[in-house]
């Protein structure tokens, strides 16, 4: 299942205690100073990584935490600063700080973003003594609450009303294994398969009235403006196969203006299951439109899919 939007708390570090510790005694007077500084509070950072897909890791999760700073030692030794910790999401992915206010799109895979900084160690015996006494240092890390969501799920979605073979076709192409039935809703969350370097999904099927909250239609309409170029899928023995395209088109429109800016093939499932003629005829209908046709039972009809696919 994919999951491209989600809430977690981030908790850095705090810093280590400091050590009061002194070399020894004269007559009762404490001298030499020796108590080392606590060690640093781990801090989070985010790095983005084309190796992460979807943000399910932090389904389950209710918050990344860093290490604490060790406490300081004797002789004026400071206790080991905790590492950071580097979280590793989809590129793209959009994080929203609720508590701070802050925005961030986490595009960068090699410089990483820092969303929540750890503790100071506290200071020990022999700096306070240098500082008069006065210990300004901030111990307690930083926390808040982030909102991660994805602004791409896939290069390529695969669109249409239920049943125009979406689930069928992504196994053929890829190594995805996403449910089948011949049924409304089979698919209930987008299926990602990886097809050479390019992530193809397949979008649950739409409903007339999808953008009013019918069906599961909202939600799936978010998924398909994180994705690059669509890939409309009608089956070839459509009896009207305009008004299915057309009845999509209305629900983008209806809920986004910008999805019908996004380059789009027309593709004809299921050829197996009309004649030669009837699908001539409806190509005619989208002569306007990039069209392809496709049997998931016809090798050649996939390759050249494949092959398209891969110049886009």
């Amino acid at each position: 299942m994919l999951v491209d939007d989600v809430r977690i708390n981030a908790v850095a570090g705090n810093g280590g205690e400091g050590i009061q510790t002194f070399i020894g005694t004269r007559k009762g007077i404490k001298f030499g100073p020796s108590g080392g500084d606590g060690g640093r509070g781990g801090s989070i950072y985010f790095l983005a990584s084309h190796n992460e897909n979807d943000l399910s890791r932090f389904q389950n999760r209710n918050a990344i935490k860093a290490e604490h700073g060790s406490k300081g030692e004797i002789k004026n030794h400071n206790g080991r600063d905790a590492s950071d910790t580097i979280v590793l999401v989809p590129f793209g992915t959009i994080i929203k700080d609720e508590k701070y206010g802050r925005q961030f799109e986490i595009t960068d895979t090699k410089n990483p973003v820092l969303v929540a900084r750890g503790g100071e160690g506290e200071l020990g015996s022999y700096n306070l003594t240098k500082k008069a006494g006065k210990q300004t240092v901030k111990r307690i890390g930083q926390s808040t609450t982030l909102h991660l969501s994805l602004t791409l799920i896939a290069d390529i979605g695969l669109i249409g009303l239920p049943n125009a073979g979406k689930s069928s076709l992504l196994k053929a192409l890829t190594n995805a294994t996403p449910k089948i039935g011949n049924y409304q809703f089979t698919t209930l969350e987008p299926n990602l398969g990886v097809l050479d370097k390019l992530i193809l999904a397949d979008i649950p099927g739409l409903i007339e009235g999808a953008s009013e909250g019918k069906g599961l239609g909202i939600k799936f309409l978010k998924h398909i403006e994180k994705t690059k170029v669509l890939l409309h899928c009608i089956t070839a023995d459509d009896p009207d196969p305009i008004i299915t395209y057309e009845t999509v088109r209305k629900e983008f429109e209806k809920y986004n203006k910008k999805l019908l800016s996004k380059r789009e093939i027309i593709l004809l499932t299921k050829k197996d299951l009309a004649t030669e003629e009837e699908i001539a005829n409806k190509q005619k209908l989208f002569k306007d439109n990039e069209i392809l046709t496709v049997s998931i039972y016809d090798p050649k009809s996939l390759e050249e899919l494949k092959n398209k696919l891969q110049t886009l």
